[in-house]
């Protein structure tokens, strides 16, 4: 039978998803895959949660849309409240969106608005992280330092400049401490700040732990307290991207407050609806939305769909099961099983380097070599490999390629639902092991 939807690969023929079964994605045909990942780390509470779906139902008997332009609504004004009711100190301010893009275009845009109505209209630098991910749209796509991304759309860019990432396993001198290495990642920071001016330099923008592009990567102790010092130091704001790693994701709601710092500008989608629902947000300092507040009164931005009530009804019914639930500190406690299981399983495995990240986002680098840490070819497309043949095997993994430059490096990125029990857990690990093993095969 001929599709006429455009895919994202047009040479792949994929199953078609029937029906969701809790950690469970059930084809046409009745194979049952593990969702090992939550697609992209989306899918936090699994896919046949009664809560949210009534609480989309209810709110589809009452108003599906009203815009922005003209009304609020009560699961927006709730949600909203919800949020800051456990956000960092200082987010006061919430602008709903449709996905992690927007959101980082969203705080792109606020971040230029502010400094012109504070009357430093001259900055207009942005500094991010290579090997980071941002979004697709262009000024997300901008900010982000994965090469092979940017590549084919540089001409079409905003101008960006990044610093090393935060990335211990290939980064750190030997002999060199955490903290001090952490110190010495931080300062990459304030010496490109220097170089481009300081009277120039708009935002900062990093995820906490890193996502697609390196495979759950997380700071180094003190890295973010360094960059936030530098920061304040220099005027420049700092905008941190939670959209994979936030909503509970790492052990708790927000993965800034692990780092015990807070954001002028944070973004959040994925796990804020659970995939129920397409959602995502902007939040900001009280600071930030007073500047405009007190300015303008208008902030030059917005989309048709910002502040869906129906989806906001969504996120709504998931957040108060995340908080109400205490599911972060589930996401600690089987993470930790889920850490433990791998190491026991890969910890000594010839081709895997690396096993890191944080409460149920998890990630395994593949290398050639386990004693120089060097990389499969490219060429090879072990990341493929691995992740085709675990799809066969029954579980939904995501490999990516490019993990140390955009080009060499394979990893693997594990984020299953806070609701996985631990023989599922032992399900996701034997299973991934079938596709470990196809992939270093090709080697």
């Amino acid at each position: 039978m001929t599709s006429h939807v455009f895919p994202r690969h047009t040479k792949s023929r994929l199953p078609t998803a029937a029906r969701g079964d809790g950690c469970y994605i059930i084809d046409s045909h009745g194979k049952r895959y593990l969702d090992g990942s939550g697609g992209a780390a989306v899918s936090c509470l699994g896919h046949s949660d009664h809560t949210v779906i009534e609480a989309i139902k209810a709110q589809l008997d009452k108003v599906a849309f009203a815009h922005t332009g003209f009304f609020t609504s009560e699961p927006a004004e709730t949600l909203a409240d919800r949020l800051i009711e456990h956000a960092p100190d200082g987010i006061d301010r919430v602008y709903f969106l449709s996905g992690g893009s927007e959101a980082i275009e969203a705080a792109i845009k606020l971040a230029r608005q502010y400094v012109i109505e504070i009357g430093q209209s001259n900055r207009t630098h942005i500094i991010a992280r290579r090997q980071s991910y941002h979004g697709n749209t262009l000024g997300a796509l901008a900010a982000g330092g994965n090469m092979w991304r940017r590549e084919p759309f540089a001409p079409l860019m905003i101008g960006t400049s990044h610093i090393p990432p935060c990335y211990a396993y290939r980064e750190q001198h030997d002999g060199e401490s955490d903290a001090d290495y952490g110190l010495r990642a931080a300062n990459a920071l304030e010496a490109q700040i220097e170089m481009v001016g300081a009277d120039k330099v708009l935002a900062f923008i990093a995820e906490p732990v890193v996502g697609a592009t390196a495979g759950a990567v997380p700071p180094a102790p003190g890295y973010f307290k360094r960059i936030r010092e530098i920061c304040d130091k220099h005027g420049v704001l700092l905008i941190l991207d939670e959209v994979m790693c936030g909503m509970g994701r790492t052990g708790s709601l927000y993965a800034c407050a692990q780092e015990g710092i807070s954001p002028d500008i944070l973004t959040i989608a994925k796990g804020l609806g659970a995939g129920y629902q397409p959602v995502g947000a902007m939040l900001c300092s009280a600071a930030i939305y007073e500047a405009i507040e007190n300015g303008t009164g208008f902030f030059q931005h917005g989309h048709t769909y910002m502040g869906h009530p129906t989806a906001c009804a969504g996120a709504l019914a998931v957040v108060n099961k995340m908080i109400g639930e205490n599911l972060p500190e589930r996401v600690k406690q089987k993470g930790e099983v889920l850490r433990r299981k791998l190491e026991e399983r890969f910890g000594q495995h010839p081709h895997v380097g690396d096993i890191r990240g944080r409460g149920l986002f998890m990630g395994l680098e593949l290398v050639a070599d386990r004693d120089t840490k060097t990389p499969f070819d490219p060429k090879l497309g072990v990341n493929k490999i691995v992740k085709k043949a675990a799809f066969e095997a029954g579980l939904i993994c995501y490999p990516m390629g490019g993990t140390i430059d955009g080009r060499s490096g394979d990893h693997i990125l594990l984020a299953p639902p806070f609701i996985i029990e631990d023989s599922q857990l032992n399900e996701l690990v034997e299973k991934l092991a079938k596709g470990i093993e196809a992939g270093v095969a090709a080697h």
